[in-house]
């Protein structure tokens, strides 16, 4: 079901996640549960994440807004594939981005950027985590299309 329509349908359940995502990936769309990682220009508790079995969830990373820090690339996102993960929304940026886009993931990210992250172990994993306007925690449900990010205390469809 596409973003619009579920937010016509279900408008009461559901919140915008306000930022000005770019878009990368071969999927056009993604449901499900979700993940958190907090962390700051270290993608150490995110590649933990991407290495256990996604289930479908997508992992939603608070990267603290950083566009100068590069927090996912392709050895990442075929990771994720790989572990059955759905896609991935950054409040980050990712690199390799002409590659992701040829996978069979979608991902969210704020930006780009060549620079790779720190890996000192910064982070933590299942945590409340807040930005474009919505306060994520695990299995609480996103929605995400070509004309955005829904965000749902529940399953709706």
């Amino acid at each position: 079901m596409k973003t619009a329509d579920l937010i016509d349908d279900h408008a009461a359940d559901l919140t915008l996640v306000h930022l000005p995502f770019r878009q990368f990936g071969t999927r056009s769309h993604f449901a499900g549960k979700i993940q958190t990682v907090k962390c700051f220009e270290d993608n150490t508790e995110v590649r933990a994440q991407l290495e256990t079995p996604g289930k479908g969830r997508i992992l939603v990373i608070d990267g603290g807004g950083s566009t100068r820090i590069a927090l996912l690339g392709d050895m990442l996102a075929a990771l994720a594939i790989k572990n059955g993960w759905a896609g991935l929304i950054l409040n980050a940026a990712i690199r390799d981005s002409a590659d992701i886009n040829t996978m069979d993931t979608l991902v969210f990210a704020l930006g780009t950027s060549p620079v790779k992250s720190a890996k000192e172990g910064w982070g933590k994993v299942g945590t409340k985590i807040s930005f474009g306007g919505v306060a994520f925690e695990p299995d609480d449900w996103v929605y995400g299309d070509a004309d955005g990010v829904l965000f749902s205390k529940k399953k709706l469809v």
